[in-house]
């Protein structure tokens, strides 16, 4: 599945946001844009549509999500009633390479990403291998039961980093059978923070 694997860190400082965590580390450091003038150059000022595509490209940095996908993931939240925007944040929190990440089965979401393509996520018992799978309430995430024997997984388990993970409220671990429950919808605080969602609806908008 496509996917960006461009430089995490010329995005970030760029956007002014960590888009991972190796994003964050980057900008904690170098806390400007890219560029030959470094921290000397000179912001321009941003317009309206200049603040509403950088607000799209955050979340679909955010994500991993690319472009044409974002957009029909935009046009599925547009035509459901209510708040557009924190709708839009509800089914990307629902992507099934989101919640493995949420879960902690993945330390970042392209590690989730590459879990969930390989074939070692089951969705109520059954093998599922695709990233922008919706998730609803009441499903059972899981690793796979043959992919259990694999030492990345029994890692997992012996060293007791899911037991101190903490998951959403909105996602139920249990850390012992690697497996996780969606207990209720993602609300809005339960995205990630730095997002403008108002704006992208403006910038799909125009």
């Amino acid at each position: 599945m496509a996917r960006y694997t461009g430089p995490v860190g010329k995005v970030s400082r760029r956007l002014g946001i960590g888009i991972t965590e190796k994003g964050q580390r980057i900008l904690t450091r170098r806390p400007f844009p890219p560029g030959q003038h470094g921290p000397s150059a000179k912001r321009r000022q941003v317009s309206d549509y200049g603040l509403q595509l950088q607000e799209k490209q955050k979340a679909k940095y955010m994500y991993g999500v690319l472009e044409r996908q974002f957009r029909r993931t935009f046009e599925q939240a547009a035509r459901r009633s209510g708040v557009t925007g924190e709708y839009l944040l509800s089914l990307l929190e629902r992507r099934l390479d989101n919640v493995v990440y949420r879960l902690g089965l993945a330390t970042t979401r392209a590690q989730a990403r590459q879990l969930v393509n390989h074939g070692h996520i089951v969705v109520d018992g059954r093998k599922t291998s695709i990233p922008s799978f919706t998730v609803k309430v009441g499903q059972v995430i899981a690793v796979r039961p043959e992919s259990r024997r694999r030492t990345y997984f029994k890692n997992l388990v012996d060293s007791g980093v899911l037991n101190k993970h903490r998951a959403p409220d909105w996602l139920r671990l249990d850390a012992a059978n690697l497996s996780g429950t969606v207990v209720a919808l993602p609300r809005r605080e339960d995205a990630e923070a730095g997002i403008n969602e108002q704006l992208i609806v403006e910038f799909y908008s125009r």
